[in-house]
Formats: C-alpha cells, sequence, structure tokens
C-alpha cells in the first residue's frame, strides 16, 4: 500500500496567516516540507482520500495524486470537513450542466453513520451542503460505512471513538492504523496489535511549545491529546513497528528541521511533512 501525506499540519495553518514567528517565516520562505496544509491523507492503491480540511485544493496541487473516486471522513471538525467544496473542483463541468448532463462518475462520500449524521448538519438555508453535491448535481455518492468495507484488495476497518474515527488499512498481511484527531483515550482493540505502521494526531510535542510557553502537568489539553510519551506506550503496547506523527500544530512552534532532529531520540518514529510517502 502506498499512501501521501497531503497535508501534516493541524487546525491552523502553517504558516499562520499574518503571524511574523521565526517558524511562519521560514514556511513562508521555504514551502514544503516547512509549510503545512489541514491534516489529510492519500491511498494511492485504491484513489481514496481522507478528510477535506480548507486548503484541500491547494494540498491536492501540491501532491502526486492523479485520480479520487472515494472520500473518507473521519469527524465533523472543521479543519477536516469545511474544503468539501472540492467535490465541484473534482466533478463540476458547467458546459454539461448547461446542456442537461450530470456527472457520469460520482465520488463515493463514505462515513460512519454517526459521522454522516454530523456531515449531513453543515448546510445553509438551502439545505445540506452534501444534498446538493449529491441530489442536484450528481458530484458524490454517499454511503455510510459500518465496521469494515473491502475497496479492491485493500481492507478497511471503521472504529469508532465517540465523534471520531480510527481506520485500519490492511492488505497482503500488511496494515496501517490512521488515527488523525480526537482519538484519546485510544481505545483497546486487538485490531491495533503488530500494525506495520501507526500515523496518529491528537498529540502535542514537547513541554516547551511557541513562544517558550510551558505545558503545565494540569493543562487540559493534556486530557485531550497525547504526549510523546504516551504514543511511545502506545507503540509498546499493541507491538507497532513505526509511528508517524501527524497533525502537528503550529502552536508547538516546531520548524522541519526541529522535528527531524528529534527523531533521533524516539525509536522508529518520524513527524510527517506534507508530501510524505509511505509505502509498505
Amino acid at each position: 500500500m502506498k499512501f501521501e501525506i497531503i497535508g501534516s499540519g493541524g487546525c491552523v495553518a502553517l504558516p499562520k496567516p499574518l503571524c511574523n514567528c521565526e517558524i511562519c517565516q521560514e514556511a513562508r520562505e521555504k514551502g514544503r516540507p516547512y509549510s503545512r496544509y489541514g491534516c489529510s491523507i492519500f491511498l494511492h492503491d485504491i484513489n481514496l482520500l481522507i478528510d477535506t480540511p480548507e486548503d484541500i485544493v491547494h494540498a491536492i496541487n501540491n501532491s502526486s495524486i492523479q485520480k479520487i473516486d472515494t472520500v473518507l471522513f473521519s469527524h465533523l471538525d472543521p479543519d477536516h470537513t469545511l474544503g468539501f467544496r472540492v467535490f465541484e473542483h473534482l466533478r463540476l463541468n458547467w458546459f454539461d450542466v448547461s446542456e442537461g448532463r450530470e456527472c457520469s462518475n460520482p465520488i463515493d462520500v463514505v462515513a460512519m453513520p454517526h459521522v454522516m449524521e454530523d456531515l449531513n448538519a453543515i448546510k445553509s438555508i438551502y439545505g445540506s451542503f452534501l444534498d446538493y453535491y449529491e441530489n442536484s448535481r450528481n458530484l458524490i455518492r454517499r454511503r455510510q460505512a459500518e465496521k469494515y468495507q473491502k475497496i479492491d484488495e485493500v481492507e478497511i476497518s471503521f472504529i469508532k471513538i465517540e465523534r471520531s474515527t480510527i481506520f485500519v488499512f490492511e492488505s497482503k498481511d500488511k496494515k496501517l492504523i490512521y488515527a488523525p484527531c480526537d482519538v484519546k483515550p485510544f481505545p483497546n482493540e486487538d485490531i491495533f496489535t503488530d500494525a506495520d505502521v501507526l500515523i496518529i494526531g491528537n498529540t502535542f510535542v514537547g513541554e516547551t511549545l511557541k513562544d517558550g510557553y510551558i505545558l503545565s502537568e494540569d493543562n487540559p489539553l493534556r486530557e485531550d491529546l497525547f504526549s510523546m510519551e504516551e504514543v511511545m506506550d502506545l507503540k509498546k503496547k499493541f507491538n507497532i513497528k513505526r509511528v508517524i506523527v501527524t497533525h502537528l500544530e503550529e502552536d508547538w512552534g516546531k520548524s522541519y528541521d526541529d522535528y527531524t532532529k528529534l527523531e533521533d531520540k524516539y525509536d522508529n518514529v518520524q513527524f510527517a511533512y506534507d508530501g510524505m510517502v509511505i509505502d509498505i
């Protein structure tokens, strides 16, 4: 399976708009891998994209993606959903519309029932946006995923985490876990055992963050986010060979160079960057 990190950033872009800190200025000047689009990933084997942050159009244009057949959604948060107007970019042809022809190859939009319910609630005075894309323009075809489905030779398992989702991809004795956001506490599921790769978000990196901010032991962020020590505990608990940390927030105050240096501190741990390819 060939995965590509389309966006490795968090809920705030890197560079952050109007921010003139050293990290953001470097990202503006150098671009990738110092800059980061919103959190998203692509599986080339089956032309499958997970999540559509607001900047997904630009992220796709800066990737090696050639075709998109399926989009999975992990959860409702705006930094994972509010770029879904990309469906129009990918499938809408106004010349066809003007002559009464519908889109003939709608994108499969798949989410667990609780996530699809949340997505359908994103609406305007004209109704759900997804209704517009599906019923008015035939650009998408919604399907609810339960716990398991297979696309070609790739088996996908869906694990519900309150309002979010963890995805497990398996093919030819290889296994990758994608847990981008809102996955703490991490469930104790046998399916995670002996995975080749865990790609995980929902972390903070380091005790000293942007502008020297110290994350105290009683800071409520610790309830929602994994420390690197907790990530290493998950790696050990499930006997995971390799961990890649994504959803890297601008607030952590670290550049691409800082993250590459940190990799020396941890065993078989990498920090994601835009354009990173994971081949297993």
